[in-house]
């Protein structure tokens, strides 16, 4: 790391540091309240190996000069000397900028004009892209507030209540106190993981709510950004919403929009994912090609990508997702496919038959559904796609581990044989499943979603279906467990419970004990018994897009599975009792 002092247009000296190798393309940093550079500490140690990252201390932190008086705080001021490190780091070709909380204000301002015209702003010609986190432009939000945005009145209020702190802040003397008595700082530290801040540089600060807030909240102006711009919105930030944040595609034409699992502070939290974000769009803008992530990241950009409709579905949620289906060559498999597939999805459709998987795929489109052969009962196999989906189509948003087995018939009469082969495809399968893809999802640190299709069988017993039932209730509990071990990741699991849907497993389920004869006669009874049911798998995967859009930890699905899983919680005795009935096809 080397040091310098950049002269600011007043006269303030700006401590400079830069990290890297000198030929890469350049990141400039910008940190926010009440933090100084070294919050970047953990993203620059990622982005240092393959670029040229500069950080520096803004006016009045860390090792800065501090402006005589609060005008020193005017955003024009920031912008300044945003655009003095800008200048004096790479006086020849634009930078990548990366900002946070007031540094991602500050740059708002930089990279935009009042008059909408961003060649007349501070940094015309100066920026290659934009990465904004925590920190939107002030403009924006008073418009925001005025629902020229297209804000919601519950986003607004939301973002009013969220907004507390910053009318404290504008008080005098209160703020002052609660920093130097401590209080402010802990409760920071407490609630969000992160160091205690900076006494000084809390103090200090302070005059960026005073002095900005109320003249641009009070007549806000579109401004506009004619650079590539991408948002990553922490969805557990407690100051600034995902909406407030990511409302601004009138003023960004070229966006992109990331919504991170994490919190305010997720520079310091999460930096590889915030170093993997960054790089990503820096790469793309210097001439590469986009990153699957990326892609989707312009797709959930567009007007009215993540608002909820009718509380359920968000508009263009999943244009350009990537669903990873198993068991996809037939029944709830297909229809789910086609079903992500309808919404903008991409498609992995797994199978292991490659013609019911060649033909879901052809179902859906070329291009848009990629077949593959796999067993989900080989443990190398599932590693393979997850490793092969993430290199060819990128990180999945939702895997569905679906593939699964019928088996019927007494305990007495059920073999190891069958007890392996049950266990391999319905327990293990979904097991080989969730380990590949949960690695990739928390590593990716985009959040998603594993949805495990179970069984109503999972809390209803039967004392012919030992086998299923168990396999299924296994995957019921270890969806349960699973939810809670990657909820911190941001990643949903559902258990989804159907009862008697009409699909081709009765025509192949295994009955343990008869002869071939016997057994194909009770497959095609169960088979028209189900038939008569006509409970269709395209109406189980409407159930599952709406439990993944919801993140519902279980779905059960069909009348008989709601019934069920009410009785399992107010009469097990009940569901005891109708077990020891020999109920089915004869």
């Amino acid at each position: 790391m080397s040091h310098k002092e950049v002269v600011s247009a007043d006269g303030l000296a700006l401590a400079v540091y830069s990290h890297g190798d000198p030929d890469a393309p350049m990141v400039v940093a910008v940190h926010g309240y009440p933090d100084d550079h070294t919050v970047f500490d953990g993203v620059v140690d990622v982005l240092r190996e393959r670029h040229h990252v500069v950080t520096y201390d803004v006016r009045g932190a860390g090792a800065s000069g501090t402006p005589s008086g609060p005008a020193g705080y005017d955003l024009e001021r920031l912008s300044e000397d945003l655009r003095a490190v800008v200048d004096a780091v790479s006086p020849d070709a634009p930078v990548h900028l990366l900002a946070h909380d007031w540094g991602a204000i500050q740059t708002w301002h930089a990279v935009t004009a009042a008059d909408g015209d961003a060649r007349h702003s501070a940094l015309a010609g100066r920026v290659a892209s934009f990465t904004s986190i925590s920190g939107p432009c002030l403009d924006h939000v008073g418009l925001f507030f005025r629902r020229r945005s297209g804000a919601t009145l519950r986003e607004i209020v939301r973002q009013g209540l969220e907004s507390w702190y910053t009318m404290l802040f504008r008080t005098p003397v209160l703020p002052e106190l609660a920093w130097r008595s401590g209080l402010a700082g802990a409760l920071v530290s407490a609630t969000e993981g992160v160091p205690c801040p900076n006494l000084r540089d809390a103090v200090n600060g302070l005059e960026l709510y005073r002095r900005n807030l109320p003249a641009r909240l009070g007549d806000p102006q579109p401004r506009r950004a004619d650079v590539p711009v991408q948002v990553l919105a922490p969805r557990g930030d407690r100051y600034v919403t995902p909406a407030l944040q990511t409302r601004v595609g009138a003023y960004a034409p070229d966006l992109r929009v990331r919504r991170l699992p994490g919190g305010h502070w997720i520079v310091r939290t999460r930096p590889e994912v915030i170093a993997r974000c960054v790089a990503e769009l820096v790469a793309h803008a210097e001439g590469g090609p986009e990153a699957p992530a990326l892609a989707r990241a312009r797709s959930a950009a567009r007007p009215g990508a993540g608002r909820s409709t009718n509380g359920r579905r968000d508009n263009g949620r999943w244009d350009g997702a990537l669903v990873v289906v198993t068991g996809a060559g037939s029944g709830i498999g297909r229809a789910t496919a086609a079903a992500f597939a309808r919404r903008g999805a991409r498609i992995v459709v797994a199978d292991r038959n490659p013609d019911g998987a060649r033909r879901t795929a052809e179902l859906i489109g070329a291009g848009r559904a990629f077949p593959v052969t796999v067993d989900v009962a080989d443990e190398s196999a599932l590693a393979r796609l997850a490793s092969d989906v993430a290199a060819e189509h990128g990180v999945p948003d939702v895997v569905v581990n679906n593939a699964g087995i019928g088996m019927a018939g007494s305990f007495a009469d059920t073999t190891l044989e069958d007890w392996q082969r049950i266990i391999d495809v319905n327990l293990w399968g979904v097991i080989h499943g969730c380990r590949a893809f949960s690695a990739l999802l928390s590593a990716h640190g985009e959040g998603g979603h594993i949805v495990n299709v179970a069984s109503a069988a999972a809390y209803l017993p039967s004392r012919t279906l030992a086998a299923y039932a168990t396999t299924k209730s296994a995957v019921l509990t270890l969806s349960a467990c699973l939810r809670a071990e990657l909820a911190d990741d941001g990643i949903g699991v559902t258990a989804l419970c159907p009862g008697f849907v009409h699909t081709d497993i009765t025509s192949t389920t295994r009955f343990v004990g008869l002869d071939a004869a016997e057994e194909r006669r009770l497959q095609k009874a169960t088979t028209a018994l189900y038939a008569r049911r006509n409970y269709t798998p395209e109406r189980v995967a409407e159930h599952v897009v709406r439990a993944v859009e919801c993140n519902a930890p279980l779905a059960p699905v069909t009348a008989e599975a709601h019934a069920g899983l009410l009785a399992s919680r107010l009469s097990p005795a009940l569901l005891r009792a109708i077990a020891r009935r020999d109920i089915g096809p004869r």
